[in-house]
């Protein structure tokens, strides 16, 4: 009965039939409409293609193994930091220290791009002596150094073939404190675009050390009370120091690094052949890209996305799915990207969020996918989850 009846108009409130029906309780013509859909919603067709598990996406790559189990360890960490093995990341104001590298293709289709400064401790010995500098254990490599071909440093204790990272953050420029320091090296910034114009392992790195960083750099005192903490867990948790405070009972999320979960998502037109992208004004000329916002408490993921395209757009969304997520560390933000499918189609932009919204054609994604001379508009970088999320939708490989 409703299989050749367009399901997507609405009234002059913003209602589907769907609505209305499910509105006055009559569910029997609701199940109807619905068609056998997903969580209430009128039935649509997802794009058929296979959806990877997202490890390939900028960020995402864990270059190190976390080993969390370590973090309460002072003993091996006091070790830890300082073996000759270590690693040390240097961040100033959260930018990280790199050193420039020739390579003759770069991801971001330069010439060059930047590596992180690997530091030692003697390079930073004068630096850890200074008041109110927070160490943060980023984790171990995954793979153990050859103990056979490593030798025994005096002084040094049993050597566990585990090589540790750790990073640290200065608000003054500590490079006259440090040693060994390559000429060339600098502080990366700003942080857009520069983050982007790293290896995949050292995004990977920074995705974990800068938003803990950026944790720290906010939160030096509790928000419980607003008395001084201390760091503990090698970083990743701060304990207030103030006897009796609520924060010492139980567990409390203000302890612990903070995550801000933020939807993202490709809006699928109902004839499942175009999608709907948005701009700010702050994006480069020409460019769109996929509906965002942050998850509110007591949210679901599918009602943020719902909310937020409506918000955003006007759209109303019917069925949603989840494709894969993406750290940001902007400073740290969890990218939870979605793909849903639009029950209307009519835009009404609302000019606080964003400047503009439209209905691209697959074809016209395509074209801008391949950086066509026919394209009408461009795609924000491969860095970004929303890239993967558009060419997930036209069947493309991701990672082109």
């Amino acid at each position: 009965m409703f299989k050749l009846c367009d399901l997507s108009p609405v009234n002059k409130s913003g209602q589907t039939a769907y609505d209305i029906a499910s509105f006055w309780g009559h569910k029997h013509i609701a199940t109807l409409l619905i068609g056998g859909g997903q969580d209430g919603y009128p039935q649509s067709t997802f794009p058929d293609v296979v959806y990877g598990p997202g490890e390939n996406i900028y960020f995402n790559h864990e270059f190190l193994d976390r080993s969390s189990n370590k973090r309460t360890d002072s003993k091996w960490l006091a070790a830890k930091q300082t073996s000759p093995h270590t690693v040390y990341l240097l961040f100033h104001n959260l930018n990280p220290l790199v050193t420039p590298e020739s390579s003759d293709q770069d991801r971001t289709g330069g010439a060059s791009s930047n590596q992180l400064s690997r530091l030692r401790p003697t390079s930073v010995k004068p630096f850890l002596r200074q008041p109110g500098i927070t160490v943060v254990f980023l984790g171990v490599e995954k793979r153990k150094r050859d103990l056979n071909t490593t030798a025994m440093l005096e002084g040094e204790e049993e050597d566990d073939g585990l090589t540790a990272w750790f990073a640290l953050n200065a608000e003054q420029d500590p490079t006259e404190l440090l040693k060994l320091v390559d000429s060339k090296s600098f502080f990366l910034q700003p942080p857009m675009p520069s983050l982007l114009m790293l290896s995949d392992n050292d995004a990977g790195i920074i995705a974990h050390a800068r938003a803990v960083l950026a944790w720290h750099s906010r939160y030096s005192f509790c928000p419980t009370c607003g008395s001084e903490t201390r760091v503990d867990e090698g970083g990743h948790k701060r304990t207030c120091l103030r006897e009796g405070c609520l924060s010492l009972r139980g567990i409390h999320n203000t302890c612990y690094p903070r995550v801000d979960p933020v939807a993202i998502m490709l809006v699928i037109h109902p004839d499942g052949n175009q999608c709907l992208l948005g701009r700010k004004k702050v994006f480069p000329p020409g460019m769109f890209s996929c509906l965002a916002g942050f998850i509110e408490p007591g949210e679901t993921v599918e009602e943020g996305v719902r909310r937020e395209v409506w918000e955003e757009s006007g759209v109303r969304i019917g069925p949603v799915r989840y494709i894969t997520s993406q750290p940001w560390p902007m400073p740290s933000s969890l990218m939870i990207g979605c793909h849903a499918v639009a029950l209307t189609i009519a835009i009404n932009v609302n000019e606080n969020e964003i400047e503009e919204a439209r209905w691209f054609t697959r074809q016209q994604v395509i074209d801008a996918t391949l950086k066509s001379k026919n394209a009408v508009f461009s795609l924000p970088p491969r860095q970004a989850i929303a890239h993967y999320l558009i060419k997930h939708w036209i069947g493309m490989n991701a990672n082109l």
